[in-house]
C-alpha cells in the first residue's frame, strides 16, 4: 500500500496480515478492497517497526476502523502467523473463512507466504 506522508508516495506494509498477491486468486480484489477502505481518505498511521525491504510496517485506521483487521474479516487477507498471534485478528479469519468470504471461496487458497516461495524467480 502507498500512502502520501509529507508529500510523498511511501509504500507502507500492513502490520500482523498478509494478502493474496496481484497474480495470485483475489490478489486484485484484495487490492481493490484495500483501496475502497482508505482512497481519498484520511488514515492514521501507527507505526511498528521497519520490514526487511525497507518499509514501514503500520497499522491503518480510517477514523476508528481497523483496516489491517478489516481486510481480514472481509476475507482479502490471511494473518501472517509468523508476525501476529493477536486472538481477536485469528478469530476474525476463522470467521470469514467458515463464511466463505473473499478469498475464502477458493476451495484451496494458497497462503502468498507459499505462493511467493513456489513463484520466486519467475
Amino acid at each position: 500500500m502507498y500512502v502520501e506522508i509529507g508529500g510523498k508516495s511511501t509504500r507502507v506494509r500492513l502490520a500482523e496480515i498478509d494478502a493474496p498477491e496481484k497474480a495470485q486468486p483475489f490478489g486484485r480484489r484484495s487490492e481493490q478492497a484495500l483501496r475502497d477502505l482508505v482512497a481519498k481518505k484520511v488514515v492514521s498511521l501507527s507505526w511498528r517497526t521497519i520490514d526487511p525491504y525497507g518499509r514501514p510496517v503500520v497499522d491503518v485506521r480510517v477514523g476508528t476502523l481497523n483496516v489491517n483487521a478489516e481486510q481480514v474479516k472481509r476475507g482479502y487477507a490471511w494473518v501472517y502467523r509468523q508476525y501476529s498471534h493477536d486472538r481477536q485478528l485469528i478469530a476474525d479469519e476463522q470467521q470469514a473463512k467458515a463464511s466463505g468470504l473473499g478469498l475464502w471461496a477458493d476451495p484451496h487458497p494458497i497462503p502468498p507466504w507459499d505462493w511467493r516461495k513456489d513463484h520466486k524467480g519467475r
